[in-house]
């Protein structure tokens, strides 16, 4: 079984990740390897998985008691809804805490099934399957879980909860969009942008074969990446100091999903994209960033063809919706904004209580330049 494998370890646990093809035709295999055992699984799937895929991994669990959900995974329905769903089947059908809840889907399937695992009986077995680029190099790695506030904003409630395992199965990948892996990209980019020159200048020189999913740069790509979220989680798991980098862009971001309703016009990684955008533009505003580093982000962006822009989405009108979404981010611990900005390409700073006016004031000015 050909396959990268990357411990994980943080103070309140440690798992693996397997990055490969064709994985899931070995979970069984992998299962036992990692000595994760259990009676009943509920398989938590996202309702654009094919039930080809998920009667395959029935079949490989065919000595386990299998149960099945599936999950229509959109922002809207990550929610106490259907978390109250979840719960009533595990009761429903006895599980145990020995037993096991395995997500097979998106970042929005691994967050929601991550979340119910924490709280169900104080906490169950949890093993992830990420099918999109985007959830392979974030989502899956590092123990966040959580769920949206239908009026205040995304992932304001949720908990801390290392999976016992993830399969990173490239073989998912192939049903993507290219909307969807450049979506995924952005992340292995934000990676880079905050920890890893080198690994900014091996994305410049192969981006390209990135997104067109050639196997051997691809899963590169990923480990690398990995790697990088691996370094910075177990350093900090509860998200107390140094895991704040991995927010480059996501506090602009959410705003942006959020004040578009989570709707389709705007998914996560165009979101970070964009947010990404916004927060070196800022950097170099307020000369954290030279102009040299600046201009080659934007390159390395344009490259991908991602056309994307803030004016498309909002008007100077929606600018005080978006300081309203980006004050109730869960980073900020009082009526000011913290930002992560750039320094140098492959280090961040984490910039705490920026005025709500001077980003506003940012916001009117560059509107129309993001």
């Amino acid at each position: 079984m050909r396959h990268n494998r990357l411990k994980i370890q943080t103070s309140s646990n440690k798992y693996s990740i397997y990055i490969g093809t064709n994985l899931s035709n070995k979970i069984k295999t992998i299962l036992d390897n990692e000595k994760i055992f259990f009676n009943k699984v509920l398989i938590i799937y996202d309702s654009k998985i094919k039930l080809k895929e998920i009667s395959k991994i029935k079949l490989k669990l065919k000595k386990k008691n299998v149960f099945v959900y599936k999950f229509v995974s959109n922002e809207k329905s990550k929610s106490f809804n259907t978390v109250n769903k979840i719960i009533r089947k595990l009761l429903k059908n006895n599980f145990t805490r020995q037993d096991c809840i395995i997500a097979l889907g998106g970042g929005i399937t691994g967050d929601l099934s991550g979340f119910v695992s924490s709280i169900y009986k104080r906490g169950i077995k949890f093993v992830n399957i990420p099918t999109t680029l985007l959830a392979q190099v974030d989502a899956s790695i590092g123990g966040k879980t959580g769920i949206n506030h239908e009026i205040y904003g995304k992932n304001l409630i949720g908990s801390f909860y290392q999976p016992n395992l993830v399969i990173s199965d490239t073989t998912y990948l192939k049903s993507l969009s290219k909307k969807e892996l450049i979506c995924g990209y952005a992340e292995i980019f934000k990676h880079s942008l905050i920890y890893s020159k080198q690994n900014f200048l091996f994305l410049e020189k192969f981006y390209k074969k990135i997104i067109s999913l050639k196997k051997n740069v691809l899963e590169k790509a990923i480990l690398e990446s990995c790697k990088i979220k691996r370094s910075i989680v177990q350093k900090d798991e509860k998200e107390k100091d140094l895991r704040m980098i991995l927010n480059l862009g996501h506090t602009f971001g959410h705003a942006y999903e959020a004040a578009c309703g989570y709707k389709k016009i705007l998914n996560h990684g165009e979101g970070v994209m964009l947010g990404i955008k916004t927060a070196i533009l800022f950097s170099l505003i307020e000369k954290k960033l030279s102009l040299n580093d600046f201009k080659r982000i934007n390159q390395n962006i344009l490259n991908l063809n991602f056309k994307l822009r803030l004016n498309k989405f909002f008007k100077l009108t929606d600018i005080n919706k978006l300081i309203s979404f980006m004050k109730n981010d869960k980073k900020n611990n009082n009526s000011k904004i913290n930002l992560i900005l750039l320094s140098r390409i492959g280090k961040a700073s984490i910039e705490n209580s920026y005025d709500q006016k001077k980003i506003k004031k940012f916001l009117y000015e560059n509107l129309n330049n993001i």
